[in-house]
């Protein structure tokens, strides 16, 4: 099969898409003709050498895909050859062909292609799991996603707002913002040009949001504390900005606050598959109402991934970029 190896640490250009041998699959797992994948920043980690492949994972990058099962492992009960699905991955998805455990694969949600379904399952596994499954965000409560505009926020809008929350966007332009709020998002930040505290505050009568969406790290910690109701949940997702911060401590006492952090890619398949049963008992209901749509802003063919790189490094794009073999 043809996959994109990364042939060094380094910038986009270290993605050449080369003739790899086809994966071996487990008693356990299924494998798939990849229909698409989708780009998600650990990806770009990956390719500049600081995000290290889990141990039994594909070297090649792709943390989702869609696509069409060939063939499943003798224990395999859900799924057989023919089915059309999407899945969460833990590598491989820049690939002709994927091999997945079966407890991480999903049925392409009803009303969405087979194509676009590839830009669901990352960020559905990654949203529910730390937004509603760990900080516990429910009905009537308000929440602020920085990077409004991501793939991970487009999609965390969506859902946030089919279940009666009150949503906070930050993003850096007005066009970007304009999207959040076709979306649902109700207070739209640009971090450029405002004090995004300064807004959540003026917003909140001074009380603070319930929880917040974090993947700068760093240099907004001790702004998200301060940005925080009393019991409110601060969620990192990663550190763009930096890993190491001063920070008051006192806050956190006074107000009862609750900081967590998780990744999704170094979860064992027995914990990503309690999180995949749960994305589809509560999302793809959703899904198929229509009450969350996928926001893809581009498709390109697999052999052009270090384009799909350079414009996902440009912070340009609104939504999910796509990859098609």
């Amino acid at each position: 099969m043809k996959a994109v190896v990364i042939t060094s640490p380094g910038g986009p250009e270290v993605l050449q898409i080369q003739d790899v041998d086809d994966p071996s699959f487990g008693d356990d797992e299924v494998l798939i003709q990849v229909a698409a994948t989708a780009l998600n920043g650990a990806d770009t980690v990956q390719r500049r050498g600081s995000y290290p492949v889990p141990k039994g994972a594909s070297p090649y990058p792709g943390l989702e895909c869609s696509g069409t099962i060939l063939a499943v492992g003798s224990s395999v009960q859900r799924w057989k050859p023919g089915d059309q699905v999407c899945a969460l991955l833990s590598g491989g998805g820049y690939a002709e062909k994927v091999a997945v455990p079966e407890g991480q694969v999903l049925p392409v949600p009803e009303g969405v292609s087979l194509r676009d379904a590839a830009g669901f399952p990352e960020v559905a596994c990654t949203v529910w799991s730390t937004v509603f499954m760990m900080s516990r965000l429910s009905s009537g409560e308000s929440f602020l996603i920085h990077g409004g505009s991501s793939g991970i926020g487009t999609f965390a809008i969506q859902i946030a707002k089919h279940l009666g929350v009150r949503v906070f966007v930050t993003a850096g332009s007005e066009e970007k913002l304009a999207t959040c709020k076709n979306l649902g998002a109700d207070v739209c930040i640009n971090y450029k040009t405002e004090d995004f505290v300064a807004r959540v505050k003026e917003e909140t009568e001074g009380k603070g949001v319930d929880v917040i969406l974090d993947n700068v790290g760093g240099p907004y910690f001790q702004r998200n504390l301060d940005s925080l109701n009393i019991d409110g949940r601060l969620f990192l997702l990663g550190f763009q900005g930096g890993a190491v911060t001063e920070v008051n401590l006192s806050s956190i006492f006074v107000k009862r606050l609750t900081v967590q952090a998780a990744g999704l890619r170094t979860r064992t398949p027995e914990n990503k598959a309690v999180i995949v049963k749960e994305v589809e008992k509560h999302v793809w209901p959703a899904i198929a109402a229509g009450k969350v749509k996928p926001i893809i802003y581009k498709s390109l063919p697999l052999s052009e991934a270090a384009e799909g790189h350079k414009l996902m490094e440009s912070s340009i794009h609104v939504g999910k970029i796509l990859l098609v073999p």
